[in-house]
């Protein structure tokens, strides 16, 4: 378990065979197929040249020797001291990466320096964290000092003198030594393993860069072709031939199972290398312009005339290929000039028909202007373009506001899609908090933001600090993939629970990023009163029923931080008003989960006010929030509730609230009244409703909606139409399910809020299921017991059993146990779900029950059930901890601590080392940590980048060690602790160094969020009306 995350595995080019898709389609989260995988190890089918049909075309295979010669071992013997497993993680998602943990290849090229070479896949565009580990199993932290804006390398700094008991020794670069024909091996750690050694035969040197859908893709390059099929962990080994001299480097393959290996050529990264040996900067130029390698005949058709393919034939007599303009970015220097189809001729009068002179030409001229003359549809044509840099159009830098996170667009994105760099808007990173934008999906382009055009990172982050917090405002984007279509949404800024501007910007010396606050929050404006009017609701059996739309409000609820397992961030349903005069709605706790939490609560689809949660039932899946009565001018209704239960067979009308938020009614009967049994989702537990009686209703509409009541004639409220979450089925939705509930068992609760109390309900901690009489026989009820149901209740014959007990902490006697069966409680039948609820309100029932075919006469004492609530969380090294919430102790048998792990960020040191949701911590360092606060004070004192243990349980009962190496630059330790004092209710803490607690916000790291992984991975949906 402990370094269990999956190596990344090699990238992979689509087959030849795969046809390139419309460009609007989707390759599920991220561009990637399954959303749990870092890299998939097949990368969905995209974007693939025209000409990669041909390029593929009848490879040369070269078979190499059988067994590896005694030269060949004892090259290997050398080489396998300079190659390091590299163990990273992307720490959030920027440009083309989305925040991961793996494993890949590096080697060692400066030994004294201590400069490691690997792709720029494995470094990423983003912040980075990770560590190498040599043949000796020596580490050493590893930082980078350059990625490339567009080949596939970079360049990481590790200290030599970390290595103790190996000398480092470093491999020579030779491209000039790849040909066609070379031996060579691929030595990395492949597919996880320690070492690989892989052998194969270069049989290109002329194919184009591989494209990898829709992540990062090298380009403007050739690439070499062998038969080594390497594969996961690969990334960034080193091509050697038999003099040990690294000739290439690994990059990418084939996904169709063919053992086809791509190369990148070592002359930039040579280059790079020499750069920053000297101290000083790797420019790179570009003209913002892709150019392909295009056969003789392709060219002939593109208009390349017979003596221009004479002379090019006659300078190089082994050319096949010339270089072809693919893509022309819009305002760049080559727009313009340069189209579409154009043949490279010539490049300040020099012939150019490979990449590697071009790049020569182009990064010693950053700034300079460059004569090229190309030929088109068989005219020669010269232009003279000026030469950008390539870091200039590669974003350094991004600013996280808001709890979402921007920069720039980067000349990887603009060139993916066909546009310009500059100027088109500003690049949602991470499509979270206020910003989440219809999903998490990347390649949003915010346009503007409340009516001020937003064109680059610069600009938003002005208008983002004119905002106050909790405004409302328009926001304008656009997809990558449809730019033709302008999306407008309204989002509610948050600035008090992502309270700073954060802006970090890449630091190569230190390899690390620096955060600075950049903006406090404004203050929130003061809400004023507002006027609004109801719909009126037609063809209603009652001109009391059409007035119930009067109590009908819409109810948001938006989640800042990942708590009690729930799986999404944002949720939606129809409260009904129960007290109109102090704003009390009723709301299903499938929309409001739990009170760490902002609620936004629209009346007549018009007037939006916030709201605070008043009540959370810990059983009958029903939460009451309560709104600013005084701030809303409209004729709100409270709707009546029935002190009567609505029976089987019960003529009523549903009213319910359709996907879309539109109200459908219809009347109907109700066809069942019984105790449900909501599954338990095993993988991440989370709230469900227990011990209730469910109504379900003939009329196919009560499916359709997840919100609404079921009415009598009078306009009575009747029961209350709630959705009830589920488990977690095949695939990333959630089962939900619609039943309603009686309002009877709503009144007591009711009625002492209403009268300002907090109701402090206690509760028999398990749970229980109805059992037929033909059951309850056998297990030892007497005849005498079943008559007397028979008599009680005509209309339902059973009893109910104790299926499961909920762990209790402390001493709580344990009185029933599971397969006891409950007679009476305080005297009284228990015949029914709702006659359980006299456990509500008394400390100690006097129970009778058959237990083992044996009547008893027994003192059950209750539990609290106001304080089962999560009401303190700690985030560290990436882990959101708490204590074990009520869905835990409802499903497991022993808890092992109150350190209870319930969520983490991808990217962090939690996912990198496989400390998973659903595990409870014991042990920090040795130490014992039963509670939170120990957990807190043992951690806090752990040094910055250094090892720690834990001892962890798992969910199921087994012991496991894991060693974890603390990061406090982004994943700073951060207390919340429910507070009442606190506008928001909770009080945030964080942690420095040195363990000082400081109140508020850290200034540096990745704050949690809902986009966190919490052991179930789900699809979020939006508001159904254009609200984000």
């Amino acid at each position: 378990m402990n370094g269990a995350s999956p190596s990344r595995p090699k990238r992979k080019a689509p087959s030849p065979a795969d046809e390139r898709p419309l460009k609007q389609f989707r390759h599920g989260v991220n561009g990637k197929t399954s959303p749990g995988q870092n890299t998939p190890d097949v990368e969905p089918t995209s974007f693939m040249s025209k000409d990669d049909h041909e390029d593929d075309e009848v490879p040369v295979f070269y078979q190499p020797q059988q067994a590896d010669t005694a030269e060949w071992q004892a090259t290997i013997e050398k080489v396998v001291r300079c190659v390091v497993s590299i163990r990273f993680c992307q720490t959030c998602s920027f440009d083309t990466d989305a925040a991961c943990a793996s494993e890949a290849t590096g080697f060692v090229v400066d030994a004294q320096r201590g400069l490691i070479i690997t792709n720029r896949h494995v470094v990423g565009a983003g912040p980075f964290t990770g560590y190498v580990v040599f043949d000796n199993h020596e580490e050493a932290d590893a930082y980078p000092v350059y990625r490339d804006p567009v080949h596939d390398f970079g360049i990481l700094r590790f200290d030599p003198k970390a290595i103790k008991y190996m000398p480092v020794s470093a491999l020579v670069l030779r491209p000039d030594l790849a040909k066609v024909g070379v031996e060579i091996r691929v030595v990395g750690n492949d597919a996880g393993e320690k070492l690989s050694i892989l052998s194969g035969v270069i049989s290109r040197l002329d194919r184009n860069a591989p494209e990898y859908g829709e992540g990062y893709s090298d380009f403007n390059t050739c690439y070499y072709q062998a038969n080594a099929a390497a594969s996961g962990g690969s990334s960034g080994s080193p091509v050697v031939n038999i003099d040990g001299a690294a000739i290439a480097l690994q990059a990418g393959g084939r996904s169709d199972g063919a053992s086809t290996d791509y190369f990148l050529p070592l002359d930039r990264p040579l280059r790079a290398l020499r750069c920053i040996q000297d101290g000083i900067p790797v420019d790179r130029g570009t003209i913002q312009c892709q150019f392909l390698l295009k056969p003789f005949d392709e060219c002939r058709r593109l208009g390349l005339s017979q003596e221009w393919e004479a002379a090019v034939r006659e300078s190089f007599p082994k050319a096949t290929n010339m270089l072809v303009a693919e893509i022309v970015l819009p305002e760049g220097p080559s727009h313009s000039k340069v189209e579409e189809g154009d043949v490279l001729l010539k490049v300040n009068g020099e012939m150019v028909t490979q990449f590697i002179r071009l790049d020569e030409i182009l990064d010693s001229n950053v700034g300079n202007t460059i004569r090229l003359t190309l030929q088109r549809g068989g005219e020669d044509v010269e232009v003279d373009i000026e030469v950008g840099n390539l870091h200039d159009i590669t974003p350094d830098r991004f600013v996280t506001v808001a709890g979402g996170s921007f920069h720039d667009l980067s000349y990887q994105q603009a060139r993916l899609y066909g546009v310009a760099c500059k100027g088109g808007g500003v690049f949602v990173c991470e499509s979270t908090g206020a910003f989440r934008i219809d999903s998490a999906d990347s390649g949003w382009m915010i346009q503007s933001v409340d009516q001020k055009k937003t064109p680059d990172l610069e600009t938003f982050i002005e208008v983002m600090k004119g905002i106050p917090d909790k405004a409302r405002v328009v926001i304008t984007y656009k997809h990558l993939r449809d730019l033709h279509t302008l999306n407008t949404a309204i989002l509610n800024v948050d600035r008090h629970w992502a309270t700073k501007m954060r802006l970090a910007v890449r630091n190569d010396t230190t390899g690390l990023w620096d955060f600075d606050d950049i903006g406090e929050p404004l203050p929130a404006v003061a809400p004023v009163r507002r006027k609004a009017s109801f719909i009126q609701l037609e063809h209603t059996s009652h001109p009391a029923v059409a007035d119930l739309v009067r109590s009908f409000v819409r109810v948001t609820c938006v989640l800042p931080l990942k708590l009690d397992g729930f799986p999404r961030n944002r949720k939606w349903g129809m409260g009904l008003v129960i007290d109109a005069e102090k704003g009390l709605v009723v709301i299903s706790r499938a929309v409001v989960p739990y009170d760490l939490c902002d609620i936004w609560i629209t009346i007549a689809d018009s007037v939006l006010v916030q709201g605070k949660v008043v009540f959370l039932h810990p059983l009958q899946n029903y939460a009451i929030v309560q709104y600013d009565a005084s701030l809303v001018d409209a004729p709100v209704l409270s709707a009546k509730l029935s002190k009567d239960t609505i029976t089987q067979g019960a003529s009523t009308t549903f009213i319910g609230f359709n996907r879309s938020g539109r109200i459908v009614h219809a009347a109907t009967t109700v066809t069942e009244v019984t105790a449900v049994s909501i599954p338990a989702n095993s993988g991440a537990p989370r709230y469900r409703a227990t011990n209730v009686d469910a109504i379900t209703v003939d009329t196919s509409l009560s499916q359709q909606c997840g919100s609404g009541v079921l009415v009598d004639g009078e306009g009575t409220v009747q029961a209350l139409w709630l959705t009830y979450l589920g488990e977690r089925v095949h695939g990333p939705r959630d089962e939900e399910y619609h039943l309603g509930l009686a309002t009877p068992t709503l009144l007591p609760v009711l009625s002492q809020i209403q009268q300002g109390h907090i109701p402090k309900l206690r509760m028999l901690s398990m749970e229980f299921r109805p059992i037929a009489m033909s059951q309850a026989r056998i297990m030892g009820v007497s005849e005498d017991w079943i008559q007397r149901v028979s008599d009680v209740n005509k209309h339902s014959h059973h009893l109910f059993m104790v299926s499961k007990r909920t762990f209790e902490r402390g001493s709580h006697p344990s009185v029933l146990y599971e397969g006891d069966i409950i007679l009476t409680l305080n005297d009284k039948m228990v015949t029914r779900v709702s006659e359980l609820d006299v456990m509500y309100s008394a400390e100690v029932l006097d129970a009778v029950v058959v237990r083992e075919s044996k009547e008893m006469h027994l003192k059950v004492p209750t539990v609290s059930a106001h304080d089962v609530e999560t009401d303190h969380a700690i985030s560290f090294c990436g882990a959101i901890i708490h204590v074990p919430h009520l869905a835990v102790r409802q499903q497991i048998s022993k808890l092992h601590s109150e350190v209870y792990v319930s969520a983490r960020s991808r990217g962090s040191p939690a996912y990198q080392y496989g400390l998973a949701p659903t595990n409870f911590i014991t042990h920090v360092n040795g130490k014992a940590t039963p509670d939170l606060r120990s957990f807190l004070e043992a951690v806090v004192k752990i040094p910055d980048n250094t090892y720690f243990r834990l001892r962890a349980m798992t969910f199921d009962n087994v012991p496991w060690v894991v060693t974890m190496k603390k990061n406090e630059h982004y994943f700073p330790t951060m207390e919340w602790v429910k507070d009442g004092s606190e506008p928001c209710g909770w009080k945030r803490i964080t942690y420095e160094n040195d363990g000082q607690a400081i109140e508020g916000e850290p200034v540096a790291g990745t704050i949690p969020s809902t986009a966190d992984d919490n052991g179930d991975v789900c699809i979020d949906e939006g508001d159904g009306d254009g609200t984000v």
